[in-house]
């Protein structure tokens, strides 16, 4: 495990945990079942699509909103059903960081990911999406803030 996990929401940490003590064809299943487990919309978010951001830097159409409840954030994404791998990626990001506050999701590394071992596994342009969707989540923290 690289230093840079130990700053991440507990949520996150656990994920990231989970992925790292997989091998590579575990954690591709990992990430099916993440994307499998990806949330739909919720009805009033469906209704107000126009509001949620994209995520341009991704090859797939991609869109994020996140609202603070509670004292923490959360995030909704909209990726499409034949995107596996990226609704996998929002599926992490949106659980794991469920509940975190504008500061923790900030203090996320912009690499945790490779702790969790999937540059072994998806290629750098694959990664670069997740970056960037990470970055979008980091945006719209510093908007609460």
């Amino acid at each position: 495990m690289t230093g840079e996990a130990g700053s991440l929401p507990p949520r996150l940490q656990a994920i990231v945990e989970e992925f790292a003590a997989s091998d590579g064809r575990e954690k591709l299943q990992l990430l099916l079942e993440y994307a499998e487990d990806l949330p739909a919309l919720p009805a009033w978010l469906r209704e107000r699509h126009d509001e949620m951001q994209p995520v341009h830097e991704c090859m797939t159409p991609v869109a994020v909103y996140g609202e603070r409840r509670d004292g923490g954030l959360r995030f909704y994404f909209d990726v499409p059903e034949e995107s596996p791998t990226v609704r996998g990626f929002a599926a992490i990001l949106g659980d794991g960081l469920h509940g975190a506050t504008p500061e923790e999701v900030l203090a996320v590394p912009n690499t945790f990911f490779y702790a969790m071992g999937l540059d072994q596994v998806l290629t750098y342009q694959r990664l670069n999406g997740m970056a960037a969707m990470l970055a979008h989540v980091k945006r719209l923290a510093l908007e609460v803030l």
